[in-house]
């Protein structure tokens, strides 16, 4: 997932995001990280069913004219 980067190259990346937000901030931009990836799957979990139950509509509709 971290493709090519080393232990060195993360560590330097977490140490300037520390840097750049502080250690207070951290734990609410991970927090809000957290909701935001829980909505979005929620969201594309309910685009999912969706378009199943509209799959599963259409397949018995074309049951039903075929009989």
């Amino acid at each position: 997932m971290l493709g090519n980067l080393g232990a060195t190259e993360i560590i330097l990346i977490l140490l300037v995001v520390l840097i750049f937000f502080g250690a207070k901030k951290i734990p609410e931009l991970a927090q809000g990280l957290g909701k935001g990836l829980r909505e979005f799957r929620k969201a594309a979990r309910e685009i999912q069913d969706d378009v199943e139950k509209d799959a599963k509509r259409i397949d018995d509709s074309d049951k039903k004219q075929s009989s």
